[in-house]
């Protein structure tokens, strides 16, 4: 499984990573654990931009061919965009988990540093892994 180790990871298996040079702004996605988990996606559903979203709550789903999923938000904050590219094409989850099958980008509200500093680094998550 690859845990790259540039972001951060949330026990339910999202992924969060500041982009660019605003650091209030996180690109947010599942883990490649959690998409090969889930098998074949088949469509995904997203809030839209200039929906909030809270730390620990739903803010879309994942259908694969096993299951729906609901995919929790590592953060609080405001959408900004969601990635359009899955309306088309959903796999993307499953070919790319940490580069073109991003979910969405969320305006973290608050200390953004303090929000990151309570998710897991790359060694944790994997060590979270492990012991599931």
């Amino acid at each position: 499984m690859a845990v790259p180790d540039d972001r951060k990871y949330s026990e339910q298996h999202e992924w969060m990573l500041v982009t660019g040079q605003d650091p209030t702004v996180a690109r947010v996605g599942i883990t490649d654990f959690a998409q090969s988990a889930l098998g074949d996606i088949v469509f995904v559903q997203l809030p839209a931009e200039g929906d909030g979203v809270t730390a620990g709550e739903p803010f879309g789903e994942v259908e694969s061919t096993k299951s729906v999923s609901d995919v929790y938000s590592p953060c609080t904050g405001t959408v900004r965009a969601h990635n359009a590219d899955l309306d088309e094409s959903p796999e993307l989850v499953n070919s790319d988990p940490y580069g073109g099958g991003w979910l969405v980008e969320i305006a973290v509200s608050g200390d953004s540093a303090d929000q990151l500093e309570e998710m897991l680094d790359a060694a944790g998550y994997q060590e979270f892994l492990e012991r599931s």
